[in-house]
């Protein structure tokens, strides 16, 4: 697990020198992600350069530095993640003629490229990565991602200069960084608290999608070309499987599968564990470590005071059941309140799931006892485990009565009288203000009136439901959720809700959260659910084989209970959320406040002050609860604030842990 960036310019500053000397400034500012060791490599002739920053997890050995060039000189390459299948591709190499100096995945990554080709190899490939890969012979540069998006890459054009790196602190090292903001990213913020592949926050700036690469002409550079990516694994095409499985068939195989992957991730030159919340997915991944190892499995898991917040309770008994060493945190308020002005630094642009907060305290936690952690995300999105997919589903059937009642209650009236006249009828809006009825009037409107359902899920998941309704230049942009859904994935049932989370949710949220939080502990994450082969099963599974009633999951709890008792299982699921909503209204109030005052939003721009002030003055009387509309803008208020202060001062420097 490392981070790597690098440039090929035509405006690059003169001399080899001087060229390095912006590599090593670039790779600084991620050192985090690899505090072992960095290195880098440039080619004058093809005006390109590669940074390197290293976090040893196999082969701690000079073989394993990067960047790193292939036996015959053709490739270089600098890599962030882990290829968990090296060891049988290094056998296959050998039987081929190919030499090792060191037992590295990235030298047998290298040999793959001379042997098979980059395409080719990464099809072969089964792990987690992100690498820039320069080809001296062909004179192309490659920017590739793994299958499921777990390890991240931007890339794009800066004027005249082509700039890529693993996180956008590295980018904004090089001095031809102009650092635009792009504002139709700002319409998807508001919307998902996110930002989707493939925008990023800044102008010409973006995510590569996951499975797929980007190649460069380095022969014919032409600045401001687009770059097409490829996809070199399709998701879709694992949706229809022609098994007919039985229950206990799919549990039986699941269980097998999942003993082969964690064996494979569980392969480390450093000290290992797992994150453990005591829900399905960590607590069977931590069983499945613990029936491998020897000794008792390293198991960290955090806690909250708040009532209906805190798992840690849950995660201890399942820890004494299986017999690992645990490790918990209690968070305080104040710990929170204490990291929320680094979030800017830790994710780079806005990022607003809450759940940010004890990702982030989890992993600060666990490195201080290991270097790699296992984790379980994967399990909702591959098995139904979402308890809103059911009653989204139930939703969407009777969509058009609602959306019928809508408009007999509200008719032609103006907007102040139609909320007037709901509240008037509908008891349970009663008490509520006009502004609070319409946005609700507004929201309800948007999800019925939907075409097709995955149009009614993306305005489901909205916390707005009209960027416009708060941005001074609302843009919308094309993403995983207005993208047209492929042949294999009908636009009709609980497949359909699977493969827009699997290609927005899981990679833009889920997978952004974790690497962000870990890497900036310098701490590697691994997650055996998102292991290509557990995917290519879940998605060949018949959805009814994992619902039962309202409740998801049903082949994966059952690996679980031969492992655990059910009753340590099964309990409503709480999910890995923070009180933001009364944390706003307390501790972080003065923090918002400032962050939202008037005259800051009227003189930045991009957001309108009379509404921003209307819900928080909403939130803050306790008449609504409006925190999820409130932290995304925070969390851009307080990012545009660092960058601000950053740029006033000449220093962008890393996040100091």
């Amino acid at each position: 697990m490392c981070g790597f960036a690098g440039f090929v310019g035509q405006e690059s500053p003169d001399g080899t020198d001087q060229c390095e000397s912006i590599l090593e400034s670039m790779g600084h500012a991620i050192i985090h992600r690899g505090p072992d060791a960095g290195g880098v490599w440039f080619d004058e002739g093809l005006c390109l350069g590669l940074t390197h920053r290293r976090l040893s997890i196999i082969d701690l050995s000079e073989f394993g530095a990067q960047p790193m060039v292939s036996e015959s000189g053709r490739y270089v390459i600098s890599f962030n993640g882990e290829i968990y299948n090296f060891r049988t591709l290094k056998a296959e190499l050998e039987s081929a003629g190919a030499q090792f100096r060191g037992h590295s995945d990235t030298e047998v990554m290298l040999a793959a490229f001379e042997s098979w080709g980059v395409e080719q190899s990464l099809v072969r490939f089964n792990g987690m990565f992100a690498f820039a890969l320069v080809d001296r012979s062909d004179r192309k540069l490659y920017l590739a991602r793994d299958r499921m998006g777990e390890k991240p890459l931007y890339y794009g054009w800066q004027g005249r200069t082509f700039l890529f790196g693993s996180e956008l602190k590295a980018l904004t090292r090089h001095p031809c960084w102009q650092g635009d903001i792009n504002r139709g990213a700002l319409s998807l913020l508001l919307r998902h608290n996110l930002i989707p592949a493939p925008h990023s926050i800044y102008s010409g700036i973006h995510k590569l999608p996951p499975a797929s690469f980007v190649s460069l002409d380095l022969k014919q550079l032409v600045p401001g070309e687009p770059l097409e990516p490829t996809r070199y694994w399709r998701l879709e095409t694992h949706f229809i499987d022609g098994r007919d499985w039985t229950f206990n068939g799919a549990v039986s195989h699941l269980e097998s599968l999942l003993e082969d992957v964690i064996n494979d991730q569980m392969i480390s030159d450093v000290p290992l564990g797992a994150f453990l919340s005591g829900g399905v997915d960590s607590s069977t991944v931590v069983a499945l470590m613990q029936k491998r190892a020897a000794q008792p499995v390293r198991t960290f898991s955090i806690g909250f005071n708040e009532e209906g917040y805190n798992e840690a309770v849950h995660a201890a008994a399942v820890a004494e059941h299986l017999g690992t060493d645990h490790t918990e945190l209690y968070v305080t308020e104040q710990n929170a309140r204490d990291l929320v002005p680094s979030l800017p630094q830790i994710y780079d642009e806005p990022f607003a799931d809450s759940s940010q907060l004890p990702t982030y305290l989890l992993s600060q936690m666990t490195r201080k006892h290991v270097t790699v952690a296992l984790s379980g995300d994967g399990g909702d999105e591959l098995f139904c485990g979402y308890k809103r997919y059911p009653g989204m589903l139930r939703g969407w059937q009777r969509r058009s009565s609602v959306s019928a009642r809508l408009k007999a209650l509200a008719g032609h009236l103006p907007p102040g009288l139609a909320a007037r006249a709901i509240s008037t009828i509908v008891p349970s809006q009663s008490g509520r203000s006009v502004d609070a009825i319409r946005f609700r009037l507004a929201r309800a409107k948007a999800i019925a009136s939907s075409q097709s359902l995955s149009e009614f899920y993306r305005q489901s998941v909205s916390f707005w439901p009209n960027p416009a309704m708060a941005l001074v230049e609302p843009r919308d942009g094309s993403y995983g959720l207005t993208d047209a859904l492929p042949d294999q994935v009908p636009d009709n049932d609980l497949k359909t809700l699977m493969w827009r989370d699997l290609n927005w949710y899981l990679p833009d949220d889920i997978l952004t959260k974790v690497d962000r939080a870990a890497m900036a502990c310098s701490l590697e994450t691994r997650i055996p659910m998102l292991d290509h082969r557990v995917v290519s099963f879940a998605m060949g599974l018949p959805a009814a084989l994992n619902m039962q009633g309202n409740i998801g999951k049903q082949v994966l709890r059952s690996v679980l209970y031969r492992h655990v008792p059910r009753e340590l299982i099964d309990r409503p699921k709480q999910g890995f959320a923070v009180p933001v909503a009364v944390w706003l209204r307390g501790s972080l109030r003065e923090w918002a406040e400032d962050l939202l005052d008037p005259t800051r939003l009227r003189e930045q721009g991009y957001f309108k002050p009379d509404m921003v002030r209307q819900i928080w003055t909403e939130h803050l009387s306790g008449r609504e609860e409006y925190s999820s509309l409130l932290w995304g803008i925070l969390m851009f208020q307080a990012w545009l604030k660092e960058q601000r202060e950053c740029i006033g001062t000449g220093e962008i420097d890393e996040y100091a842990r």
